[in-house]
């Protein structure tokens, strides 16, 4: 792309981006970010491309989940690996409805910045600029604690490089050896999906020592002791990200060095805005969050800009409209994409548009929303003959209590128990497991409906 320069956003208008007032130290973080490794590499994201090129034609299935926001204080080796241990999970739950590979991507290793519905808040009358991040400001309310920092970009790419190092452990190191699907189980899974988990586990279990029977030694195969594990981001930060992009020598493509994957929220998604002018010139696998207000002719046109030579894998589409609006709102992106013959991948994302404020003032999620919006969702491209290619959650290996219902059934009253989040509410190991069942089933009745239409 000879027209594109990783510092070309900067002629653009921008939004949800931080002020720094201390030029000189801004850039001096760029200049010493630039000096530094990228933390992902251009045939990791070209591999992660491809899988999502399947998965736009119905052969593979994206899971993408992990935290709203990265924060640097609950930042530990546990927490990686239980959330980890979750999508590990929930891909077998997957794997084994659908009969596809399920590609794994964590909200990891990079989700430090977030977009905010207001530049400021108040609280006992005093208004101060909203909480951005922990790679950008603070989470105590003080003037002091507000201020944009540029040196937590510094702390941010620490804490995405030790993340990553020990994901890449766990992927390669032994730990998600499919032979190990029993110590999966986390211990506070309890219930009707952990029996259902387990009575999965047993199967495949049994599998295996059959295909060691019959002489099929699976324990020298390298397909069930590893797994491809990749990172995403919402690219919001632009400093941070253009700090991080390098030019791939392979390729002699850009390459957004911060994550595998990288996404442009609701609110950035401005055609001649920042945002969308830093991703359309990279070469990584781009995802773009679409809302009730999405039209069709915005669509159109980001398409275009962000996926111009309609590669397969390129463009995820990230369908966030609200249970009980998504029939009003998908088949009309749906046609929009068909009317262009984009190549595309439909994922659903129903955590952002049911959010809520509870009695108690927590803002949750009920889970009941949550499972609605991907029925609705399955429902919608069953009715057009389009692929589900993937779901997209906020969710944790912690026990925390933030988003209300599921089968541990969590109200209102047990928000305050552990509710950990920086800012947007997650789901738990169990309501993981639990919507995991759910997508498996829509999967497996959507497999046979294939089937049945192929016997005729």
């Amino acid at each position: 792309m000879t027209d594109w320069q990783k510092s070309g956003w900067r002629a653009k208008p921008r939004i949800q981006m931080p002020d720094y007032t201390d030029a000189d130290a801004l850039h001096a973080v760029e200049a010493r970010l630039s000096q530094y490794p990228p933390l992902v590499f251009a045939g990791e994201a070209r591999r992660l491309k491809a899988a999502l090129g399947a998965a736009s034609r119905g052969e593979a299935f994206l899971l993408q989940g992990g935290d709203c926001a990265e924060a640097f204080d609950q930042f530990s080796a546990d927490a990686i690996r239980d959330t980890f241990k979750v999508m590990l999970q929930m891909a077998m739950v997957l794997t084994h409805g659908a009969k596809v590979p399920v590609i794994k991507v964590g909200r990891m290793a990079g989700q430090f910045a977030k977009p905010r519905s207001a530049p400021t808040e108040v609280v006992d009358g005093v208004e101060l600029p909203s909480y951005r991040g922990d790679i950008i400001n603070d989470l105590e309310f003080t003037p002091e604690s507000r201020i944009p920092n540029p040196d937590k970009m510094l702390r941010a790419y620490t804490q995405a490089a030790a993340t990553l190092n020990l994901l890449r452990a766990f992927s390669t190191g032994g730990y998600a050896d499919v032979h190990q699907v029993h110590a999966w189980t986390l211990g506070f899974t309890e219930g009707e999906k952990a029996a259902r988990y387990r009575d999965m586990a047993n199967r495949i279990s049994d599998t295996l020592d059959f295909m060691k029977a019959a002489g099929i030694d699976s324990d020298n195969s390298h397909s069930l002791q590893t797994v491809d594990f990749y990172t995403s981001h919402e690219s919001l930060l632009l400093e941070y990200e253009e700090a991080l992009t390098r030019l791939d020598s392979t390729s002699g493509k850009w390459l957004a060095g911060s994550g595998h994957m990288i996404w442009i929220g609701d609110r950035t998604r401005q055609p001649d805005g920042a945002h969308v002018e830093f991703a359309r010139g990279v070469q990584n696998p781009i995802g773009l969050k679409c809302g009730p207000t999405t039209t069709a002719e915005d669509l159109k046109v980001l398409m275009e800009k962000l996926n111009p030579e309609n590669e397969a894998g390129r463009l995820t589409l990230i369908a966030r409209f609200g249970a009980g609006n998504v029939g009003e709102h998908l088949p009309r992106l749906i046609k929009a994409v068909q009317e262009e013959g984009a190549n595309v991948v439909w994922v659903c994302d129903p955590m952002h548009g049911n959010t809520i404020k509870s009695a108690t003032g927590y803002k949750t999620r009920p889970f009941e929303s949550v499972l609605r919006e991907v029925r609705e969702f399955f429902g919608v491209h069953k009715a057009e003959g389009t692929i589900p290619g993937g779901v997209h959650f906020e969710m944790t290996g912690q026990d925390v209590t933030e988003c209300i219902g599921g089968m541990r059934a969590v109200s209102e009253e047990d928000l305050s128990d552990r509710y950990h989040t920086a800012c947007d509410p997650r789901l738990n190991a169990s309501q993981s497991l639990e919507l995991a069942f759910l997508v498996a089933e829509e999967l497996s009745d959507l497999r046979e409906n294939r089937l049945a239409a192929q016997a005729v």
